[in-house]
């Protein structure tokens, strides 16, 4: 098959808004120690009532408007997360039911924060297989539900939301929107992200992580693009997984990307796991920041110390 396209993209995050002062309330920790450790300000809070399908589902039913299309134009639904509770119905089937799409395959990808681009890809695959037309790929967590909210290194990261993406082949005459992916892991240091027991909970080793992720990535990241047959100086965007600023900004430094928009919507939304890449990419295209068509990585990492990049067309 000829290959796929991000036809639209779309995003929800819930009203309620945790600022640092909020956090300085609750633990101790302040908004500057909060800054200058991690960069963010500001994460949204889903309330009890507020399951991952539901945000799953406002994200997605965004997209499909911009697409133009109704839930029986598609024939695959795909949900990156790694906080929903209930193991069946998975999560996807339950997008499908809120949102009425008849028949579709309905698969949850578990790679916690390199979920989106593992999901993009797998639909991607599926495309060019001829095994669906087009897809819903998601990513949505409600981190809040496994946060430690007495370990300030990590409670003060952790946000809620959901992103996602229309993907529908392409014509014969269109050049594919999404590159070939490059991904792996490394399953020996998995330990050092974790969510685990019961009740589960989100743990890291941070300096493990920040290590790797700034020694090890960014020639990982340039390869993706050289799979595409760019330059890194070519990108328009660039959208890492929103882990911290104090990840992003020294990884999208080291990958070259020196004409690019680089995604910084972590200082607003927090770490939303396998949500932040399409929050982030569908609030660059709402803002008009990324034109369509343009060249933009997107590249996740995290959980697992798995990671998963491609580079595709802004839709």
């Amino acid at each position: 098959m000829h290959g796929s396209r991000i036809a639209a993209i779309g995003h929800y995050q819930p009203a309620r808004v945790l600022t640092n002062e909020d956090l300085a309330g609750m633990v101790d920790t302040s908004d500057e120690w909060i800054r200058t450790r991690v960069g963010i300000r500001t994460r949204h809070i889903a309330g009890p009532d507020e399951p991952v399908d539901e945000l799953a589902a406002h994200a997605a039913a965004k997209a499909l408007a911009a697409a133009g299309l109704g839930p029986a134009d598609i024939d695959m639904v795909l949900v990156a997360t790694s906080t929903a509770i209930d193991r069946s119905p998975n999560t996807a089937a339950r997008v499908a039911a809120r949102l009425g799409i008849p028949g579709p395959a309905a698969m949850d990808i578990n790679v916690v924060c390199a979920g989106f681009t593992h999901a993009l890809a797998t639909a991607d695959h599926t495309i060019r297989a001829g095994a669906a037309t087009r897809a819903l790929v998601i990513g949505a967590e409600k981190m809040t539900d496994v946060a430690d909210w007495s370990d300030r290194s990590t409670c003060v990261l952790v946000g809620d939301g959901a992103g996602a993406a229309v993907v529908e082949a392409c014509a014969p005459e269109q050049e594919p929107g999404i590159g070939p992916v490059l991904w792996g892991s490394v399953p020996e240091m998995g330990h050092t992200v974790r969510i685990e027991g019961t009740p589960p909970r989100f743990a890291q080793e941070g300096q493990s992580v920040y290590r790797w992720a700034t020694t090890r990535l960014p020639a990982i990241a340039r390869q993706a693009c050289e799979r595409t047959g760019i330059t890194p100086e070519d990108l328009a965007g660039v959208v890492l997984h929103q882990a911290n600023l104090r990840i992003i900004e020294p990884l999208a430094e080291k990958i070259g990307a020196v004409n690019a928009v680089i995604a910084r919507d972590v200082t607003e939304s927090g770490n939303t796991s396998a949500a932040s890449i399409p929050l982030a990419l569908s609030k660059l295209v709402e803002q008009g920041a990324l034109s369509t068509g343009a060249p933009v990585l997107l590249f996740g990492f995290g959980g697992n110390l798995s990671y998963a990049g491609q580079v595709i067309h802004c839709p």
